[in-house]
């Protein structure tokens, strides 16, 4: 894909097309399709969809089927094809796509593929409703710019297809990023053996268009947890001394959870955003869940919360005569972004026309699962940096109105191209 007018003409197209067709996470398969279309338009030696891209047994937080039917069945009526349904059978979505010129560095690409569960704005103000490219999917949204994060991912296939690039460039298309479900499977595939340059990218952050962050410090571990406590129902007028409440249980493991002492050696995190407990109001409650979060500023400060929160819901489970189920459905570590490759990104970008400032390194403040993928390749002596490619946002990520500058499409796309092409220039990996 050049990045002549007509080609950055191409990329608001791209992006626009999967803004409309937003999926959740694990059910991907009409995004994957579409995905798969442009690869096979661009040619690749290699492409793995679904279960061939990773092993179905390692994803995180994995759904029921009856989760995934309705978006199959969407997919389908869509027109998606059929054998990558069949590829993406039980919810294993998203593809790798493999190009294979000769002798050189084995370089990777993570870009992920999920929306969130978002109306999205219709508002005259905004621009996808105003330029008719808002959401079709009710009650689900791309805000968080990951239709952003795939256009960049084809563009640099074909860039680099066109070039004179010697060595071997994999392009993960993640799913299940926002559920931190889709990194770990893909960092155990065999795709990621060998690979001795790994780029992740993310649009926007509250970073301006034109300004380019060339690596991210301080990702945050996190881990997901769904709890529940089981009690004993009663009459709550007749015979309260009947029952084990539940719901009280769930009140107690609240306070004791936000009641977790921070630690002294580093930022550590907490939340429980969703519960529901009970059936009516003179019942005593038998049945309570709860949706929560830990993060640590390192791995091992996340392993303190989460064993923190284990023992705060044990003990509100015991207090109120309740059994507890205490399961951790994701989980991502923190990586760093290695200097070496800062310093590429950086060089790289201040050659690109349309940017303005670059940053080195800036702190990242969340989590996100491509650390996964980050730790292996260093931990296999390769590099590996987190970027950002600024944008102009209206509203913050994860809301209702969240849109990009569509100058940044072409900005993400020649920065990690030239990343890709150029990387023996400024980078050399701490071993082969």
């Amino acid at each position: 894909m050049d990045m002549t007018e007509s080609g950055s003409d191409r990329l608001v197209e791209l992006r626009r097309g999967f803004h409309r067709h937003p999926e959740p996470g694990w059910r991907e398969f009409y995004t994957t399709h579409r995905l798969v279309e442009e690869i096979e338009r661009i040619g690749v030696d290699e492409l793995a969809v679904g279960r061939e891209a990773y092993d179905p047994g390692d994803r995180m937080a994995v759904l029921d089927d009856d989760a995934s039917e309705p978006w199959l069945t969407r997919a389908r009526e869509r027109g998606a094809r059929e054998d990558l349904l069949e590829s993406m059978a039980g919810g294993s979505t998203g593809c790798v796509a493999v190009l294979d010129r000769g002798a050189g560095p084995s370089i990777g690409l993570r870009v992920d593929i999920d929306g969130l569960f978002i109306e999205e704005s219709d508002a005259s103000t905004h621009q996808p409703a105003r330029e008719g490219f808002r959401s079709e999917v009710e009650g689900t949204m791309h805000a968080c710019g990951h239709d952003v994060h795939m256009t960049w991912g084809l563009a640099v296939l074909e860039r680099v297809k066109a070039s004179d690039f010697s060595g071997r460039l994999t392009v993960f298309f993640q799913p299940a990023e926002e559920i931190s479900g889709g990194g770990f499977p893909m960092a155990k595939s065999r795709f990621i053996e060998d690979i001795e340059y790994l780029f992740a990218a993310h649009v926007g952050l509250d970073h301006p268009t034109g300004r380019v962050v060339a690596g991210i410090e301080r990702a945050l571990a996190m881990c997901h947890v769904d709890a529940t406590f089981e009690g004993i129902s009663a009459h709550a007028g007749k015979a309260p001394h009947e029952g084990e409440n539940a719901m009280q249980a769930l009140g107690t493991a609240i306070s004791n959870a936000y009641g977790i002492p921070r630690h002294g050696e580093g930022m550590t995190r907490v939340n429980l955003g969703y519960c529901e407990a009970g059936s009516a109001s003179n019942v005593i409650a038998d049945h309570a869940h709860v949706e929560a979060e830990a993060r640590g500023e390192t791995t091992e400060l996340m392993e303190y919360m989460k064993r923190r929160l284990r023992r705060a819901f044990d003990g509100a489970a015991h207090a109120h005569g309740c059994d507890l189920s205490f399961e951790v459905i994701s989980e991502s570590p923190r990586a760093d972004s290695d200097p070496a490759l800062i310093d590429h990104v950086a060089t790289v970008a201040a050659d690109v026309d349309a940017v303005d400032d670059v940053v080195p390194v800036a702190d990242f403040g969340a989590s996100e699962d491509a650390t996964f993928l980050m730790e292996r390749v260093q931990d296999d002596g390769g590099l590996a940096t987190y970027l950002i490619i600024g944008t102009d946002h209206p509203s913050a990520h994860h809301t209702s109105t969240f849109d990009i500058d569509e100058r940044s499409l072409r900005i993400g796309a020649e920065v990690l191209a030239e990343a890709v092409c150029r990387v023996g220039e400024h980078s050399e990996p701490t071993a082969s």
